[in-house]
């Protein structure tokens, strides 16, 4: 075997061989010569390769894109394929189709969320798992988003948050809120129908049902909730969460419109900490100046017992005050696995 640490030994290129996409990929790109030779890892048949060890180390996660090693470097996702695009062999037909993709950064940001989603799709469609380089799924999807804090969460929240990214993982809890909208933000009732947010009404001790799930190729964690309004017909609030590069997360509700937040532990309670608003489109978060407008979200959360936990969301408006809360406490149920 090469010793992919030498220098001269050409490009290692890692890639997923379930999909249709990267296989074919990896098969037609043709290197300039003077760059040396390429080497292929199909990363589900190789998984203890020097290579693969390396990546792991490094927390790269080949479930989010291909990898290339050359020259001492890593390049991953859209790196790789601006590296294919700048060192490809110009004569051939696929390094002049990434070349028109990826010439400039600005138009592979655009470009390669599209070509992630059609990763993602082809995999759903042939059934394939991912590829789970970096054992995620057997970690709960909101462990790295604590970090140290982890270990430092009441029994409560690790039941809360126990669910796998890829699994089949199942949580249920129910409780009561009371719920209250007031000032300007009753202007936007039919605006939040419209997008199944957050339910528009004044009512205490709401029945509420709550089941968090992880599903799909991609990771995200899922919220289904169901309020049993006396005063107006049950109301569903879907969304779902996503991570960001930076450790800030996206929760997406109907037609793409998403609040940004950062999770924290502090002072015993878990903290969602406003960070604006996004519209999500094609794989990409377009910022919203929204936050003049809807104001700006908060919530918190805080353990009563190893079963019960309290909980608030609030919308706050620096001009007209509170628009908006929901609090109220909640029970865990058993955590249901496949």
């Amino acid at each position: 075997m090469t010793d992919f640490s030498e220098k001269g030994s050409g490009a290692w290129f890692i890639y997923d061989g379930e999909c249709p996409l990267c296989s074919s990929a990896a098969h037609a790109l043709r290197i300039r010569r003077d760059f040396g030779s390429l080497h292929l890892i199909n990363a589900r048949e190789e998984t203890d390769h020097p290579l693969i060890r390396e990546i792991n180390q490094r927390h790269l996660s080949l479930d989010e894109g291909m990898i290339i090693y050359a020259n001492g470097a890593f390049y991953h996702g859209k790196g790789a394929l601006k590296f294919m695009a700048r060192y490809g062999d110009g004569r051939h037909p696929f390094s002049l189709f990434l070349k028109s993709l990826f010439w400039s950064d600005h138009l592979a940001t655009l470009t390669y969320p599209w070509m992630r989603g059609t990763r993602n799709w082809l995999l759903r469609r042939r059934g394939a798992d991912q590829i789970d380089n970096l054992s995620r799924a057997q970690e709960p999807f909101f462990k790295p988003i604590f970090g140290d804090d982890w270990d430092s969460l009441p029994p409560v929240f690790k039941k809360h948050y126990d669910v796998r990214p890829f699994s089949k993982d199942t949580l249920l809890t129910t409780g009561t809120l009371d719920v209250m909208c007031r000032g300007i933000f009753k202007w936007f009732r039919p605006l939040f129908r419209l997008l199944r947010g957050v339910p528009p009404g004044n009512e205490k001790d709401v029945p509420v049902q709550v089941r968090f799930y992880c599903l799909g190729q991609v990771p995200a964690f899922h919220f289904d909730r169901h309020f049993d309004f006396k005063s107006q017909p049950r109301y569903r609030f879907l969304s779902r969460m996503k991570v960001l590069s930076n450790g800030d997360l996206v929760e997406i509700m109907g037609f793409g419109l998403g609040w940004r937040l950062r999770y924290a532990w502090e002072e015993e309670r878990v903290r969602l900490k406003h960070r604006g608003y996004v519209l999500s489109l094609f794989g990409h978060f377009i910022p919203l100046p929204l936050t003049w407008l809807m104001g700006e979200g908060y919530g918190e959360e805080w353990a009563i017992d190893d079963d019960h936990f309290g909980m608030k969301a609030i919308l706050t408006h620096p001009r007209w005050g509170l628009l908006y809360e929901y609090t109220g406490t909640f029970k865990m149920a058993d955590k249901e696995a496949e």
